[in-house]
This record gives structure tokens, sequence and C-alpha cells, in this order.
């Protein structure tokens, strides 16, 4: 515990200097973030179809390359690092998925199957990754906050409690909104 308590410390340490402008900082960063980001991302392909061709390596190397080239990020700490590495690997997958999709011309889409942890009631078992992405461009339309809540959750995989530090929000009103995100959500992806 103490352990992992001084990693995050020197990772966050790591990004304000990266922030400051050293690569330094940046290439030493790899080593503590890169296991985490690999699990994120096998834990994303896992619910992708059977013969995708995306694999977690390839996932968390380009998104840590989407990441490197962010020069305008002020890091605040681990937290806020792993949110936009999120976003880079929800970027990632949708673009792979929708690139797939033109090239098959109008094949099947590619699933995405929501997990436990996410634990939004469906119909199906399976979701469509440019669903979940049109989904979550509607929500973030009129509630920014409650797509930036579901972002963190899912593809960036923090806790109730990690989403509400790093949101600067309670947890109280982190668990409210992400039943809420969870209900609405349901609703569009089960039309």
């Amino acid at each position: 515990m103490i352990e992992k308590r001084q990693d995050s410390h020197r990772v966050t340490a790591l990004l304000r200097e990266w922030t400051g402008g050293s690569s330094a900082a940046m290439d030493e960063l790899l080593p503590y973030v890169y296991d985490e980001l690999r699990r994120r991302a096998a834990r994303y392909l896992r619910h992708e179809r059977i013969n995708h061709t995306l694999q977690p390596t390839a996932l968390v190397h380009e998104a840590y390359l989407k990441l490197v080239d962010q020069e305008s990020v002020e890091w605040k700490d681990r937290g806020h690092f792993f949110a936009v590495a999120a976003q880079a690997m929800r970027r990632i997958l949708v673009d792979h998925a929708k690139h797939k999709n033109r090239a098959k011309r109008g094949g099947p889409e590619a699933d995405l199957q929501l997990d436990a942890e996410f634990e939004v009631p469906t119909v199906e078992n399976d979701i469509d990754i440019e669903a979940l992405d049109a989904a979550l461009s509607r929500l973030a339309s009129f509630d920014p906050n409650q797509e930036r809540l579901v972002e963190l959750r899912y593809f960036a995989g923090l806790s109730l409690e990690e989403t509400a530090k790093a949101m600067d929000i309670s947890r109280a009103t982190a668990a409210r909104e992400w039943q809420m995100a969870k209900a609405w959500l349901h609703r569009e992806l089960t039309r």
C-alpha cells in the first residue's frame, strides 16, 4: 500500500515535471503507467468482437503517442492522466470501429460489451462502440459532467471515489450523477 502511494506521488511529480517541459520526465513516466494502461486496454478489448485486430499493446501505444503530443495539458495528478488516457483510448476504439465499418461498406458494426462494473441493464449483452460514443456525445451536449463521469468510470476504470476526486465533487454527488447517467444511457442504447 505504501509503495502504491509512493508510485502515485511519483507519477504526479513526473506529470508536473512533464508539464514544465521536461522530456526526461515523460520518458521516466512510462514504466509507472504502462502496466495500468495495458490492463485497462485489455479490459476494453475483452468486450470487443473475438477477431478484433487491435491488440492491447497497440491500443496503449497509440494512446500514449496521443498523450505525448498533448502540449497544452497541465497534468494535475495520476487520476487526471488516466482520465485523459481513457479519452484517447475511447477515440481510438471509435475511430477503429468506424474505419472497420467503412471498409465493410455497411457490414456488421463492431460491438463493445458493457462489463459488470458499468451495470447498465440492457436488452442485449452487446453494445456498439459507435452507438455508445454517439450516446455519450449527446449526453455531453446537455450534461458534460455526466459524460465525463461515464468516461472516467467506464473508459478510465476509476472507482466512484477516484472519479469524485478527479472531478472535484463529493462521492454522494458522483454516485447520484452515475445513477442518472446509467439510466439515461440505458434508455438511449435500448431504443
